[in-house]
């Protein structure tokens, strides 16, 4: 296959990493950043830049940008992308992304379906993007009534090929609500607790659990912000309940009350042991 990637960032650079490593497809990337285009080329990542020339050659598109980016970018290249070609964007949010893209898609006539992939690192851009980033982890997709199983097939035998553990559905409501507690909470979580004056007075007293808690903390501003805000509904759903868990624990604390402490660490031990590990 053709693989156009917009955006060669941590997710689309490893994007392209993967692909060019891990099968005999032909890789086309574009991005802002001449220096990233230099090093994709450089390194193999890429086999050329992707262009309005070769962009109606792609049999698959991904888009991996920030959203509002994501939804511009369709809109100025639909006219070039191949009624055959299946276009994925990658963005951390769904609802805002598919509902902006699907009917442009159902114009032009290409085929069109919201992904996420469930990796990442604490530091972004080409640099930091890698071959391996998605060993094991799972890609999310969004397919709706218009999505045929053999688009389903030609993506699953992709992904996999790029060393993803398997697929995931969803729906771009439940993705969303969901991703609010699985990544976007932990990333507010992180910021604020980087917060404490004790933060830069902790040298020699801090181990695995101030790595763990801080390690998100590395983020960048301007996509968080707008991932934030286009979840804003059910992120700060997720806010104000850990809030009242935390209030539960400072008042249990202030009062030296052992036993109600003592109740709430075991249930916090016993939800994380019917969670699971992940």
């Amino acid at each position: 296959m053709n693989v156009g990637i917009v955006g060669l960032g941590l997710i689309g650079g490893s994007m392209a990493k993967s692909t060019k490593a891990r099968t005999g497809h032909t890789v086309w990337g574009a991005d802002l950043d001449k220096e990233t285009m230099t090093m994709a080329r450089m390194c193999g990542a890429i086999d050329a830049p992707l262009t309005d020339e070769t962009l109606p050659q792609c049999d698959l598109i991904l888009v991996a940008i920030r959203p509002a980016a994501a939804v511009e970018w369709v809109r100025t290249h639909a006219p070039l992308i191949a009624p055959s070609a299946i276009l994925v964007d990658l963005c951390g949010v769904k609802r805002t992304v598919v509902s902006a893209i699907t009917p442009i898609a159902r114009e032009r006539g290409f085929a069109y379906i919201g992904g996420h992939p469930m990796a990442g690192r604490e530091r972004g851009g080409f640099t930091a993007s890698s071959e391996d980033l998605y060993v094991g982890a799972s890609m999310i997709l969004t397919p709706d009534q218009r999505t045929d199983m053999q688009l389903l097939e030609t993506l699953k035998a992709f992904f996999l090929d790029l060393g993803f553990a398997g697929l995931t559905f969803s729906d771009p409501e439940e993705h969303d609500r969901i991703i609010a507690f699985t990544s976007q909470l932990a990333h507010i979580v992180s910021s604020a607790y980087v917060k404490s004056p004790e933060a830069q007075r902790r040298r020699g007293f801090s181990a695995g659990s101030f790595q763990d808690m801080t390690r998100v903390a590395r983020l960048d501003e301007d996509m968080w912000t707008e991932l934030f805000l286009d979840d804003a509904d059910y992120l700060t759903t997720e806010l104000d309940e850990l809030i009242v868990h935390l209030r539960e624990y400072a008042d249990a604390i202030r009062a030296h009350d052992a036993q109600a402490l003592r109740a709430l660490l075991r249930d916090g031990r016993e939800k994380k042991a019917s969670a699971g590990g992940n």
